[in-house]
């Protein structure tokens, strides 16, 4: 934790928020006081971005709640993208040698359903285009919008996320299986939910390396930013900003980086903290 007259003389001039559990209560709503907060800071010139493993497709539920129309950092850092011009600044991709290398790996000690997200040019490309799934593969959540392909075709394509499936393990329980047979220097794995979904992309991307080129972008130091998190896909987002805030219904893994636990997502706990300053 940081001492408190730190807290009190320091000022962010970037605000960061991830979106599911963070940003976004229980019912996927932005509560109006944090919707006032954000705005008051957009008024004092302060930079306001979403850091979400959502892709750009799934990014506008959010933005119609808001007056902004931010840069957001998505996939887990593999897509910098403008939603006010509806344009990818930049993308990170997984080649299909690698995506067939970490399949292949992750089967030797997990039994696994695959799907890929892609990047495109627009969020409103053609769904199919951008999520792919193969036969048999268990969605995590409803989806109606996607392509089928078989496993050849689909990992014949680059992706910007390799997402792994199975619907009989946690999360925590999927990533001690395939974590230790994907190479650091080959891909990056984490996870955003707690039930039986892994996050796979290219290798040293992640939400703070996403951050880090929207931070030159905008001419902000890393230290000016304050960004706020709830799940281990967060830890290098917390850690690279100059202040990292953990909701009180985060993962541990994130609480135990932060350097600070606001309330949960349920009790507007960006908007508690961000009331210092706004």
């Amino acid at each position: 934790m940081e001492p408190e007259d730190r807290i009190v003389t320091w000022e962010p001039k970037l605000i960061v928020s991830d979106v599911d559990g963070t940003f976004l209560d229980s019912r996927e709503r932005v509560s109006p006081e944090l919707r006032e907060v954000v705005e008051r800071a957009g008024a004092q010139g302060v930079f306001f971005a979403l850091a979400t493993g959502r892709p750009p497709r799934w990014i506008y539920h959010v933005l119609d709640q808001l007056s902004i129309c931010p840069i957001c950092v998505c996939a887990n850092g593999a897509v910098l993208y403008d939603s006010e011009s509806d344009r990818v600044l930049r993308a990170h991709t997984l080649s299909p040698e690698i995506l067939r290398t970490v399949v292949s790996a992750v089967r030797e000690n997990l039994d696994c359903g695959i799907a890929v997200e892609r990047s495109g040019a627009s969020a409103f490309d053609h769904p199919g285009e951008l999520f792919a799934v193969t036969p048999g593969y268990v969605h995590a959540w409803e989806s109606d919008e996607h392509g089928m392909e078989t496993e050849d075709e689909l990992l014949s394509r680059p992706a910007m996320k390799l997402l792994l499936r199975n619907d009989a393990l946690s999360a925590n329980e999927m990533y001690a299986l395939a974590a230790p047979v994907i190479p650091k220097d080959l891909a990056h794995v984490t996870f955003s939910i707690d039930h039986g979904l892994l996050e796979v992309s290219a290798p040293g991307v992640n939400k703070a390396s996403g951050l880090q080129d929207l931070a030159e972008l905008l001419g902000v130091e890393p230290s000016d930013a304050i960004a706020f998190g709830d799940m281990p896909n967060d830890v290098e987002m917390l850690q690279w900003a100059g202040h990292g805030v953990a909701m009180g219904n985060a993962h541990e893994a994130l609480k135990h980086v932060a350097d600070e636990i606001t309330t949960s997502n349920n009790d507007a706990g960006v908007a508690k903290v961000l009331k210092r300053w706004f």
